[in-house]
C-alpha cells in the first residue's frame, strides 16, 4: 500500500489496534505501517493476522501479530508485553475491536447483548486503559505523545432501527472517550472518538444489494458509501503529533448521512 500524498510521518511510534483481522482495523493498521509506525495487530483470528502482517513487511513495514480478546483483561495485558518486548511501550492505540448482532430488540438473546457491552464498551475501556498505564510509565506525561482513537459509529447519535444495543455501545464510548480525555488531559495522553458513517468494506458489500440497504442508502443526503480509504487522513493525524493540541473531541465523518 503506498503512503497517501498527505502523509503523516509516524517514524518512532508504536500503534496497537485492535480488531485488526479484517474491514476497517485491517485498514487502519496496514495505513500506520506505511507511514513509518511499528504496529501490532490484535484479533482473535490469528492466522488472518500473520496473513497481514507478512503483507506488512513484504511492503518495508514491520508488525506483529498477536491473539488479542478484548474482552479477556489478561489477553489485552499479554498483548502490550509482547509489543513492549518487540518493539517497546505502545504509545498509539486504536481501539477499533467491535461487534454488532442485528434484530429486533423485542427478539434479541440476552448473551447477545451481554456479548456486545462486553466487546463494544467493556472491551474499549479496558484496550485503552492497559494503554494509557503504559504510556504513564513510559514517560506520556513529559513527552505529550500518548494518543488514543476510540472508534465510535454515527449509530452513537443517529437512531437506527434493528441495532438498539449497538448504537447504546457506540453512544457509550463517545462519552467515555470525552471522560477520559479529561481524566488523562494532564498525564500527556490525547483521546479522542471517531465517528465513522458507513464505509465500503468486504464486510458489508452485499448490504447495499438487498431492499434495506437500498432504502438506507436512499435516504442518504448524498446516495453513496464511504470509499474504504475515506478515514485515512484522520486516523494518521489523530496518530500523529500534528494532533497535539486535540483531546476529547467526537468527530463525525460521514459524508453527510447523518443529514
Amino acid at each position: 500500500m503506498s503512503v497517501p500524498a498527505f502523509s503523516f510521518d509516524l517514524s518512532g511510534r508504536v500503534a496497537l489496534v485492535t480488531g485488526a483481522s479484517s474491514g476497517l482495523g485491517r485498514r487502519f493498521a496496514t495505513l500506520l505501517a506505511a507511514s513509518g509506525a511499528k504496529v501490532v495487530i490484535g484479533a482473535r483470528r490469528v492466522e488472518l493476522l500473520t496473513e497481514l502482517a507478512d503483507e506488512i513487511a513484504a511492503s518495508g513495514g514491520e508488525a506483529l501479530a498477536v491473539t488479542l480478546d478484548v474482552t479477556d483483561e489478561a489477553s489485552i495485558i499479554a498483548a502490550y508485553d509482547a509489543a513492549a518486548t518487540r518493539f517497546g511501550p505502545v504509545d498509539t492505540v486504536i481501539a477499533n475491536a467491535g461487534l454488532n448482532v442485528a434484530g429486533s430488540a423485542m427478539g434479541l438473546n440476552v448473551d447477545d447483548f451481554d456479548r456486545m457491552v462486553s466487546v463494544n464498551l467493556r472491551g474499549v475501556f479496558l484496550t485503552v486503559r492497559e494503554g494509557a498505564r503504559r504510556m504513564v510509565a513510559a514517560g506520556a506525561r513529559e513527552r505529550g505523545n500518548g494518543r488514543v482513537t476510540i472508534i465510535s459509529s454515527i449509530t452513537a447519535h443517529q437512531p437506527a432501527a434493528g441495532i438498539a444495543p449497538y448504537a447504546a455501545t457506540k453512544a457509550a464510548v463517545a462519552q467515555m472517550g470525552r471522560s477520559l480525555a479529561k481524566d488523562w488531559a494532564g498525564k500527556g495522553i490525547n483521546v479522542n472518538v471517531l465517528c465513522p458513517g458507513y464505509v465500503a468494506t468486504e464486510m458489508n458489500e452485499a448490504i447495499w444489494d438487498q431492499p434495506a440497504g437500498a432504502a438506507l442508502l436512499a435516504g442518504f443526503a448524498r446516495p453513496r458509501v464511504m470509499d474504504e480509504d475515506a478515514l485515512d487522513a484522520l486516523i494518521l493525524f489523530l496518530s500523529s503529533d500534528a494532533s497535539r493540541f486535540m483531546t476529547g473531541s467526537v468527530v463525525t465523518l460521514d459524508d453527510g448521512q447523518t443529514l
